[in-house]
């Protein structure tokens, strides 16, 4: 059973807290988010959903500290981002926030195993070849250890970029429609990896438009035209992906 997320969490509890968040674009300002208030908690995994161009990767890039907000405060464990210098935001994200991206980032030159090590070992930490062989193997990829990108499916490379991600244990979790390319089975093995991370107290921000995998999540953050527009849990019952999607039809927030 799924933890139910408290709106009367004490605020010190927090991991992200996004308060009143403005991001505008061009000359002739588009208001990509508009007032947008949220916070994540260790344990919970949030997803965030709503139309194209309803402001979710933009709130997922302020949220990861890769963008910054026209106005309005992210506050990571109490730090602003938006007070840190440039580097400090990259060591930042390096120790504490793990990105999975819909383009999966992988180097080319580096084996599966080298790229899911690689951002531990920029932050300085060790990573044994047993830690590294696990990873590869809960993404159900042991045997694709030492083979480059380009030797890899759409599919094996975003299992690639799950496990380099999780790897490293970070405090938040961010992945813009992880499972977007993969097949059922894949994309419930990637769902049921980020179900482990949250469990064991990453606070885990997806955005995804498919009603399945939000109902793996703890609760849904409806976006609409840059500005929430239902916020609610997830039931623990077989019908969630059914009661998600009639949910988010009927405020019109569909894909």
């Amino acid at each position: 059973m799924h933890p139910t997320p408290s709106k009367e969490r004490p605020p010190a509890l927090e991991l992200v807290a996004l308060r009143r968040l403005h991001r505008s674009t061009g000359s002739a300002p588009v208001h990509a988010l508009d007032d947008v208030s949220l916070r994540l908690y260790p344990g919970i995994l949030t997803a965030l959903m709503g139309p194209s161009g309803s402001g979710k990767s933009t709130l997922l890039h302020c949220a990861a500290g890769l963008d910054t907000p026209t106005s309005g405060r992210v506050l990571l464990g109490g730090t602003d981002v938006g007070a840190l210098s440039e580097r400090r935001r990259t060591l930042l994200r390096r120790e504490r926030i793990g990105v999975v991206f819909q383009a999966y980032n992988l180097v080319a030159s580096l084996t599966a195993a080298q790229n899911i090590a690689l951002p531990a070992r920029l932050a300085g930490r060790r990573v044994s070849a047993g830690a590294v062989r696990a990873a590869l193997d809960t993404v159900g990829l042991a045997d694709r250890a030492a083979h480059r990108p380009a030797q890899l499916s759409g599919g094996q490379q975003q299992r690639v970029a799950i496990a380099r991600a999780v790897l490293t244990r970070t405090e938040v979790l961010v992945a813009d429609e992880p499972t977007g390319s993969l097949d059922s089975s894949s994309a419930a093995a990637v769902l049921a990896l980020l179900r482990r991370c949250t469990e064991q107290g990453t606070a885990t921000l997806l955005v995804t438009h498919d009603p399945v995998a939000a109902a793996r999540a703890d609760e849904v953050v409806v976006l609409r035209d840059g500005r929430v527009a239902d916020r609610f849990g997830v039931p623990d019952t077989s019908d969630a992906a059914a009661t998600i999607a009639q949910r988010l039809a009927g405020i019109g927030a569909s894909r």
